[in-house]
């Protein structure tokens, strides 16, 4: 753990490895936190809480691999660190794929199985007005872009938000998953949730 963090401003990491880095730690500042890139496992083990964003779920989890991050990933998890994963960060949480591809693997963490590229290809890619459990303030725009949903949940794990009758977004006890792009919006109340949860998680200094 960061000994820098103050409760009142956590210290959130991006998962820098690939994906929409810098929109996230845009998105974080603006809500409260201090938010740093993780690529190893020495800056993993300085930040309170983690964002997956998102990018190709394979790749991630290549890549996590390639720089030893997977386990760490696994073990903060395990040890009730906050992690929030957009689409593919969404998968990158999930218990289960249910299409993975060949050597996939995943942080899990959420007891879901999710289905990737459900709401289909990149040409496909939508908007959508959101009602989202325990955001003030109106609908959520979501961006769904080659997004996943949620194919089933476990009795732990809370739908938030749903589009076309399939869960978008679920959080489990200090696990945030969304199956859309908050920080392409510029509404930053999914991320001030997050940090919320995350300054909620973190021990006072």
């Amino acid at each position: 753990m960061s000994t820098e963090a103050t409760t009142s401003q956590p210290v959130v990491g991006v998962l820098a490895l690939q994906g929409d880095v810098r929109e996230h730690l845009t998105a974080l500042r603006a809500a409260g936190a201090d938010a740093r890139e993780v690529r190893r496992p020495e800056e993993l083990a300085e930040v309170d809480g983690l964002v997956i964003p998102g990018g190709e779920s394979t790749t991630m989890s290549k890549l996590a691999t390639i720089f030893g991050l997977l386990e760490p990933l696994r073990e903060r998890v395990r040890a009730g660190m906050p992690a929030y994963g957009s689409c593919a960060g969404m998968i990158m949480l999930a218990d289960k794929i249910l299409d993975p591809r060949s050597g996939q693997e995943t942080i899990g963490g959420i007891d879901m199985i999710v289905r990737r590229n459900a709401f289909g290809r990149q040409n496909e890619s939508f908007e959508a007005a959101l009602e989202m459990t325990g955001l003030a303030g109106g609908p959520v725009e979501g961006v769904f872009i080659r997004a996943p949903w949620v194919e089933s949940t476990g009795a732990a794990t809370e739908v938030l938000a749903t589009y076309d009758g399939h869960p978008v977004a679920v959080r489990q006890g200090p696990l945030l998953a969304t199956s859309f792009h908050p920080e392409l919006t510029g509404d930053h109340r999914v991320h001030r949730l997050f940090t919320d949860m995350v300054r909620a998680a973190t021990p006072a200094r």
